[in-house]
């Protein structure tokens, strides 16, 4: 295990115990906690990407406010919805955050997943007609990864500049091209990705069930993608990273918000997007027996990134103390030092 950041939905509502009542604090303490995290030692700050819900929708501004405070850590997504972007208009965000962070933004994007929105995406102006959810997320993020590898898209207007050619789309990032992450939920979505040349981001839903636990289904899910690169021929070196939901109880609070989940350490199954999927686990409890149990699950052994979800809702102070609890007595268990480096840029 290489790097370890935390995965924030970006949760609000006003409830008598959330510490998250608007979008405005969702904001703030997400660059907040990304500071904190920076100075614990973690190594990537990302988010995740919702529409039509209380969660956090826009990630550049957000992203490049993080980058702009902080010096070392990765900032990401996991992920963006492709089927509502523009590829070409996401692409300029894409740059100009990257550039404002001082890279390296690590960009998960993928197909998306169920959502509460009927047809949301045609709510943003994009019809999808005769085409499926894979189809338009594959089309978008093909012509997005062309533009931010500088390829020529539009024709000069001889008009204007007096001079042919195509224009590639500015400003440019070099380097991110390969820092592009496709969120897979099945082992063909996971070839596909080795094939692509993209990295390999994988959460704690698999939309596929073999009968094997969920970490030995995702392992294999990882396999699959590494063998599709090697056959492929990329030279540069393929990333993959897991999430997982790791509450250790070592205080009252802890056991006050947590104590009953860590009576159920079981995957789940379910019927969801059309097919039987398999929802990991959550590894709650005494972080000896978390980092014995983590130590063991063969996805997070095969990755090199493990991305930490938290309950942003209960806010930074108590975020900080999971995140510190985790690197100080389980993060050692899996490998894990903490590397600070250097900044990604002068400050």
């Amino acid at each position: 295990m290489k790097r370890i950041g935390f995965l924030s939905f970006g949760h609000w509502q006003r409830a008598r115990w959330s510490k998250t009542p608007s979008a405005a604090e969702a904001l703030r303490q997400t660059i907040e906690l990304a500071e904190a995290a920076e100075e614990l030692g973690l190594d990537g700050a990302f988010v995740r990407v919702h529409h039509f819900a209380r969660q956090l929708a826009s990630p550049f501004p957000l992203l490049a406010a993080i980058g702009a405070r902080t010096s070392r850590i990765e900032v990401g997504t996991g992920v963006i919805d492709m089927r509502y972007e523009n590829p070409l208009y996401m692409a300029e965000e894409a740059a100009a955050t990257d550039l404002i962070s001082g890279g390296p933004l690590q960009l998960g994007v993928s197909r998306g997943s169920p959502e509460p929105a009927l047809r949301g995406a045609e709510a943003f102006g994009y019809e999808t007609a005769g085409e499926s959810d894979s189809d338009v997320a594959r089309r978008k993020i093909a012509r997005f990864r062309q533009a931010i590898a500088g390829t020529g898209l539009v024709q000069t207007d001889p008009a204007f500049s007096g001079a042919g050619g195509l224009l590639p789309l500015q400003p440019q990032s070099p380097g991110l091209e390969k820092r592009i992450w496709w969120g897979s939920a099945t082992r063909e979505s996971a070839r596909w990705t080795g094939e692509q040349g993209m990295n390999l981001m994988s959460s704690t839903l698999l939309l596929e069930d073999t009968g094997v636990s969920f970490d030995q289904l995702q392992a294999e899910q990882i396999e699959a993608f590494r063998e599709a690169w090697a056959a492929t021929g990329w030279q540069h070196e393929p990333r993959v990273s897991v999430s997982r939901s790791v509450i250790p109880i070592v205080t009252p609070e802890d056991e006050r918000y947590f104590g009953r989940s860590a009576r159920d350490d079981r995957d789940q199954l379910g019927y969801l997007d059309g097919a039987y999927a398999r929802f990991g686990r959550s590894y709650t409890g005494p972080p000896d027996d978390i980092a014995d149990e983590l130590s063991r699950d063969e996805a997070v052994l095969a990755a090199d990134t493990l991305l930490l979800t938290i309950p942003n809702q209960l806010g930074v102070d108590y975020n900080t103390h999971l995140l510190e609890t985790i690197l100080r007595e389980i993060a050692p268990a899996l490998g894990w030092h903490q590397d600070r480096g250097e900044p990604r840029r002068d400050r």
